[in-house]
């Protein structure tokens, strides 16, 4: 099957549609609950990117902050350190006026060097040490090299020097365990909160294509198998959520977390700051690529879905007729060329996803950290010398890797971001289609004078299918449409109906135009039995009242005697509560019709249209209907297509179609005395042909009979 099928979605409908504002509306209407989530993912956010921070001030302040200059005090205190018989307090802690006997604590290797009198410049480290543990430090300064008398702390003595440090470390790391907390308690809410948002939307939304399937034209689901429609509301509103959960909160913590670490790298280093920076619009051009391919590929995807789903649902209706065909295996091939257009196109989403995921972002985060490494190479690590921390080394190191993770995500959603952004659009042209809202106007019983004049009407334009069709039925009486398959008797019926609205010409109920009563209003008066008719899930009860709460069951059991039901469904264990599966398939074809009748007259109908009712039944249930109808006519404008012309002989009027035109008119009695084409009908239905030769020629002169 060529990739270049036509698409379901043109290019003109997904401009119509706007599926980004139309789901930024939607956000719009549970703004507070996204709005509070947001805040929560921002607060987890910061309490989270404190870490860093934390970590740099135990590193700078309480683990590399022994080596800074220490000096005598008179007295022990809290920060003191007693060593050689006097106690030592560091610089940042002992006031200016106070300050006397410097001294520093320096690491060469793996030990620490307690040098009296202090250092002038600091810069490469060596030492030698004697046997005495007395030792001489070389340093190499820019200028000179100085020696200083110094003398390596034993492992007690090191401790000293670490315990005051050791209430700010313990203060330090309880107060990062509580922002981990925090942070893992703002993150469940915002998670909770947006996922609570999210499936707001999609009831909502749910609601909202589901009313206006009910709004569109029965033209519009003549173009579009049920499975796609059932495919849009539920599949693709299911990959719109996915949108508001992950997505989103993908994007935006994303979005919050790299800017908060250029921030914090910013009051680190600029220049570095400024160099991670570039990856922002790197990241902007490559979403902008991978939309590009990644949009005609989740088209083709969605829509092959789509047809998988036309083609199950219409497979499982048609089951016996497949089987019966022996047409299994044609229904598999044509399975297998949309299942292996659907696998293709995966493929190539894996393929487009596994080249623009990790390994793109394993690129950016080594040459990252190779440009890290290049610009650290030549800084000292002595701050005092004006060099880094390396508090501040760690906290660089610690940010990268953190800036990479939001840009992980970010990636990794992309495909879901761009499959519901294809979803939406589905989704948002067919609620942009033109429908009609339900009126839930009532007005009184009409008496049902109908009446046709000059009416014109085609399915397709150009190509009428009915021509100029007048005629006129008192309430009360019985019209019978007669003809052969394609002459328009159906199609007057859906335009009675307003299934369906006349090009020209005007049809009139009592003298009001059809079109202007609200098409809900106009069928509040109005019955219908079809010839294949269609039960719901539930009970037979629940099928002829249809769960209308104005109809008791008194009411319906009323309805069933007056069909004739009561009799031939008095044998089912539950009456009329007796379950029903979809499509009422546990009953048979006549019982069917039977609760389709009933449910017609349940609600009392002015008028009253029996499309080829009688067709599916037997010859014993239609003497039983034939009977109730009688009594249920009276009073109500009655239409009837029949196949069978011995069950319209009693009708007040016939109309014989032909090719769109009424070609005769009248009673049954007066039709047969004219000897026209109904005349014809009527005979080769009572099977008077006295040789297929004359059967054959009476079909013929049948069907090239003109208006008479």
């Amino acid at each position: 099957m060529s990739e270049d099928l036509e698409m379901e979605i043109d290019r003109d409908e997904v401009r119509r549609a706007r599926p980004g504002r139309k789901l930024f509306q939607y956000a719009m209407l549970y703004w507070k609950t996204i709005l509070a989530a947001l805040l929560m993912l921002a607060v987890a956010i910061g309490t989270e990117l404190s870490g860093p921070f934390i970590a740099k001030r135990i590193i700078d302040e309480h683990i590399a902050g022994i080596q800074r200059p220490w000096y005598q005090v008179q007295s022990a205190g809290p920060h003191s350190v007693p060593y050689a018989g006097a106690f030592w307090s560091r610089e940042d802690r002992v006031p200016m006026s106070d300050r006397q006997g410097q001294a520093r604590v320096l690491q060469i290797g793996r030990d620490f060097f307690f040098v009296p009198g202090g250092i002038r410049e600091d810069g490469p480290r060596s030492v030698s040490v004697g046997q005495d543990g007395e030792a001489v430090i070389t340093i190499a300064a820019a200028d000179n090299t100085a020696q200083y008398s110094a003398r390596r702390l034993t492992a007690d003595q090191l401790f000293a020097f670490y315990k005051p440090e050791i209430a700010a470390i313990v203060d330090l790391s309880l107060i990062y365990l509580a922002l981990l907390a925090v942070s893992a308690l703002f993150s469940y809410g915002q998670r909770y909160w947006l996922q609570a948002s999210a499936n707001r939307i999609i009831q909502k939304m749910r609601d909202d294509v589901f009313s206006h399937i009910n709004r569109l034209p029965i033209r519009y689901f003549d173009n579009l198998p049920a499975g796609k429609v059932v495919s849009r509301i539920t599949n693709d509103t299911e990959a719109i959520k996915d949108l508001y959960v992950t997505v989103l909160a993908n994007f935006f913590s994303g979005a919050l977390y790299m800017l908060a670490i250029l921030g914090a790298m910013l009051l680190l280093d600029v220049r570095l700051a400024l160099m991670c920076a570039l990856i922002i619009p790197v990241l902007a051009v490559w979403i902008v690529i991978y939309r590009k391919f990644a949009a005609h590929y989740n088209r083709v995807i969605r829509t092959t879905l789509s047809d998988m789903n036309a083609m199950i649902n219409e497979s499982i209706q048609g089951m016996p007729i497949i089987q019966a065909f022996r047409r299994e295996q044609k229904q598999q091939d044509e399975f297998e060329r949309f299942n292996l257009r659907y696998f293709n196109f995966r493929n190539k989403m894996l393929h487009l996803n596994s080249l623009t995921s990790h390994n793109l972002v394993g690129v950016f985060r080594n040459i990252a950290f190779v440009a890290m490494i290049w610009y650290f190479s030549g800084v000292s690590l002595d701050i005092i010398a004006g060099g880094i921390s390396l508090g501040v080394l760690y906290a660089f190191v610690d940010l990268l890797n953190r800036m990479f993770q939001p840009i992980v995500n970010i990636v990794n959603q992309l495909p879901n971001m761009e499959q519901a952004f294809v979803s939406a659009e589905r989704v948002f042209v067919l609620m942009g289609e033109e429908g009609e809202e339900v009126s839930g106007e009532t007005m009184p019983r009409y008496a049902g004078n109908v009446k046709f004049d000059n009416v014109w009407f085609s399915y397709t334009a150009g190509e009428p299918v009915l021509k100029g069709i007048s005629f006129e039925a008192r309430q009360g009486q019985t019209v019978a449409l007669v003809g052969h398959t394609g002459s328009g008797k159906s199609s007057i019926l859906n335009l009675l109906f307003r299934f369906y609205d006349i090009d020209s010409g005007a049809i009139t109920i009592d003298g009001v135009e059809t079109r202007a009563i609200p098409r809900q209003t106009l069928r509040q008066h109005m019955g219908i039995v079809l010839q294949d008719p269609f039960l719901f899930t539930g009970t037979i009860a629940s099928n002829i009242s249809l769960n209308h709460p104005g109809i008791s069951r008194e009411r319906i059991e009323k309805a069933l005697r007056d069909v004739g039901g009561d009799r031939a469904l008095a044998h089912l264990p539950g009456g009329i509560d007796e379950p029903v599966l979809e499509k009422g398939s546990t009953l048979s074809a006549g019982q069917r019709q039977l609760i389709s009748f009933a449910r017609a007259l349940a609600f009392d109908p002015a008028i009253l249209i029996l499309d080829e009712a009688t067709s599916n039944i037997d010859t014993e249930t239609e003497a039983v209907i034939q009977d109730a109808l009688d009594v249920v006519k009276k009073g109500r404008t009655t239409f009837v297509i029949a196949h069978r012309l011995s069950t319209i002989k009693s009708a007040d009027l016939i109309l014989v179609l032909h090719h769109g035109e009424i070609a005769e008119r009248g009673t049954h009695d007066e039709l047969i005395a004219a000897g026209g084409l109904y005349y014809q009908m009527y005979e080769l239905h009572r099977g008077k042909e006295a040789n297929p030769a004359a059967s054959a020629s009476s079909v013929r002169g049948a069907s090239t009979a003109g208006a008479l």
